[in-house]
């Protein structure tokens, strides 16, 4: 039995559904948790101009009223020339894999996305990123160097990586992101999708469990 978290840090819904998530996996210890990165603007080239982020503010807002995490709203207003590509963060998420265990990537997953929602941070920027991801999983003891982090983040392997995660999360049949599935003996159960608490998730994994034991 696994459960697969398909996402993509710069998906305001998932910063939000990030903080359930943990709390799911602290509450069930045992959970086999797999992150797919979903690519929800992944290769974008246009500039977000202001009514773009004003469409995004929207979102913000909703998200911090559910959730009560913090959104830096000012850094992105002021960003000038910004491309919204969630290919690179997405490609960060797939670089921590070679460092850690399925169940630790969450943390690193989640850093990334305080450090695009919650500081303001550029997460498009290869440097900005091994910055995040290499202190997230400093902080879980793995031993890792700045460098070679960032190599791996721009080895052509790891951008093959993360396009296969993108097309998986399609095959999965996800359209939308936050989504949460559990798999079973080769089958999909859809456990969440879009933004849940902790309770809803934790409830519907019961009834799940219960209904194919």
């Amino acid at each position: 039995m696994k459960l697969i978290y398909v996402g993509d840090p710069m998906c305001s819904w998932c910063y939000g559904f990030g903080k359930e998530l943990s709390a799911l996996t602290e509450r069930v210890p045992d959970l086999n948790l797999e992150i797919v990165v979903g690519g929800l603007r992944a290769y974008a080239t246009d500039v977000l101009d202001d009514a773009g982020k004003q469409m995004r503010l929207q979102h913000w807002r909703r998200v911090q009223s559910l959730s009560g995490l913090p959104f830096d709203r000012e850094a992105l207003m002021a960003r000038k020339g910004f491309v919204y590509d969630t290919e690179p963060v997405c490609r960060a998420v797939v670089a921590a894999r070679r460092f850690v265990r399925n169940d630790q990537l969450l943390a690193v997953f989640r850093a990334l996305q305080n450090a695009f929602y919650a500081e303001g941070r550029d997460t498009t920027d290869g440097h900005v990123l091994t910055d995040i991801a290499v202190r997230a999983l400093r902080a879980m003891n793995v031993a890792v160097n700045v460098d070679e982090f960032f190599q791996i983040w721009v080895a052509a392997e790891t951008k093959k990586e993360t396009e296969r995660d993108f097309i998986r999360a399609r095959a999965l049949g996800v359209s939308s992101f936050p989504a949460l599935l559990l798999e079973e003996n080769d089958q999909l159960y859809a456990v969440g999708s879009g933004y849940a608490s902790v309770d809803q998730l934790e409830h519907q994994l019961s009834q799940l469990e219960r209904n194919l034991a």
